[in-house]
């Protein structure tokens, strides 16, 4: 009986995958760790790390993260957040801008790095 050709798994969305994932682990080691990173911790609430923790789970289901994605993925999360009433508006316009001025600090560190 001849066998049946199965087709070869692409690595690409494994690649993409990890990719994603090195984006939003460098975003947030960038605000946390980053030039103001004391600055960062210090004001850090618990809300705006949950809605972090919220745009680095929509990063990682992403299939492929650009610059007017990431600042859609920021704005819908932040949607979210303007409607609690227990969120200083001013605090949350903040973090966005904040989120949204990183990205090509985000972009810079997520390339791999040349090897001399």
């Amino acid at each position: 009986m001849p066998k049946k050709a199965t087709p070869k798994k692409s690595s690409l969305g494994a690649a993409v995958g990890i990719g994603v994932g090195i984006a939003a682990a460098t975003a947030a080691a960038y605000l946390l760790f980053g030039p103001d990173g004391k600055k960062n911790r210090k004001a850090i609430s618990s809300w705006s790390v949950k809605m972090k923790g919220e745009i680095i789970e929509k990063f990682e289901k992403a299939k492929e993260i650009t610059e007017p994605i990431y600042h859609e993925i920021v704005d819908e999360v932040s949607e979210k957040y303007s409607k609690l009433k227990n969120i200083d508006k001013s605090e949350l316009e903040a973090v966005v801008e904040d989120l949204k001025n990183n990205w090509k600090k985000i972009v810079k560190d997520a390339k791999p790095k040349k090897k001399k």
